[in-house]
């Protein structure tokens, strides 16, 4: 089974660029689709980025598209999270999760999932 650890958090101003790592280990990594949740205090996990397992699909939330955007290099069996022109609305803990690729999901449930890194927190504040 895969490991996941996310990094790249941190304190970022209203306006500013954040980028977040997924590294995977423990298993072959283009065997996963890769998503990315949040979740702030009090609130349900959020949906924000998939990139399917060759990258080809991506999708995205209203709330996000535009701004944010999900890469992976299966080479090296890490994806990342570029997150553009931020606001106190992303702030939350940010997490990436795999699901394995032959199993039919739906991309934007968290329940959907079967690997989750720690998270990592984003705090957007000025």
């Amino acid at each position: 089974q895969v490991q996941l650890i996310e990094s790249g958090g941190g304190l970022v101003q209203p306006g500013d660029s954040l980028r977040l790592s997924c590294t995977a280990s423990g298993g072959t990594f283009t065997r996963y689709n890769i998503a990315w949740f949040r979740q702030a205090p009090g609130k349900e996990r959020e949906f924000v980025a998939y990139i399917s397992w060759s990258g080809a699909n991506k999708y995205y939330p209203d709330s996000v598209k535009g701004r944010f955007t999900t890469s992976r290099n299966n080479a090296n069996a890490a994806a990342w999270l570029q997150m553009n022109t931020l606001s106190s609305e992303d702030s939350a803990v940010y997490y990436c999760a795999a699901k394995d690729r032959q199993h039919y999901h739906t991309y934007y449930d968290p329940g959907a999932y079967d690997y989750w890194g720690q998270g990592t927190q984003v705090t957007v504040s000025s």
